[in-house]
């Protein structure tokens, strides 16, 4: 099945998704920092089921086709995220779905499922925190300037951005993303966490460079009936790097 990709009004912006499959079951795919479909979920459009899923990976406002607008990072950002996700599923006519999100698309996953319960189906994070530490700003400020980031990593970046964009909306984000630090215990996202009451799988790396392994445990503690993967060899990309691991883990969930 050929991956269509498209664009619809949503909120004020125009959002650019791309879908694949014909399945029953609606999945939406959430992608990280600077992420957008093309770039973050290329196995998962490729190999997911088709049969059993309709699987849309969306670009959210500021980021990959979903510009203008430039990405701003409001103290809000992630609720404004988990909204226009949700509407745009809801454009796409999907009265119910389920949530795949990694990294920052697994924070806007959270607050999707926490506040929307109805329309939620099941719900799959990996690569998310619902809090900011001091070691996290540690480890966002060694991200900050992205001429120091690996070839494999920047290319695809710097072709879907320019360089001058890609650089400063970097900053920006962790300047936005770092700003949760000052909230009382660096909360984003952590008294939502017991709203959520989908069929939660929380995978982590153990070799994540990015987000220590105590935030992926801290959400599967207060996300009741949880089930938390730990997977050994897996990096911040896991989804990516062992893809076929990780689509059998997710599509078993997901059935």
């Amino acid at each position: 099945t050929s991956v269509t990709s498209a664009k619809i009004q949503v909120n004020g912006v125009h959002l650019h998704y791309q879908q694949t499959g014909e399945g029953s079951h609606a999945v939406l795919l959430l992608p990280g920092m600077l992420g957008s479909g093309q770039t973050d979920f290329g196995p998962q459009l490729k190999s997911m089921n088709k049969q059993l899923f309709t699987v849309v990976a969306w670009d959210p406002r500021g980021y990959g086709k979903s510009i203008p607008p430039s990405r701003d990072f409001p103290p809000d950002f992630f609720e404004r995220d988990a909204k226009d996700a949700v509407d745009l599923m809801q454009a796409l006519k999907f009265k119910k779905f389920s949530l795949l999100g990694w990294s920052d698309g697994g924070i806007t996953a959270l607050i999707a499922a926490a506040k929307y319960p109805n329309l939620i189906h099941k719900l799959v994070v990996w690569g998310a925190n619902a809090s900011v530490t001091e070691e996290d700003v540690r480890i966002y400020n060694g991200i900050r300037d992205v001429s120091k980031w690996s070839e494999k990593v920047k290319k695809p970046l710097e072709e879907l951005y320019g360089h001058k964009y890609f650089a400063e909306t970097c900053e920006a984000w962790v300047d936005g993303i770092s700003r949760f630090a000052n909230n009382s215990d660096g909360n984003i996202c952590q008294q939502l966490l017991p709203d959520i009451k989908c069929p939660t799988f929380i995978i982590h790396g153990e070799k994540d460079p990015l987000v220590p392994q105590a935030h992926a445990e801290y959400i599967h503690k207060h996300i009741k009936g949880s089930r938390l993967l730990l997977m050994p060899e897996g990096k911040h990309n896991l989804h990516l790097r062992f893809a076929e691991d990780f689509n059998r883990e997710v599509e078993n969930f997901l059935r």
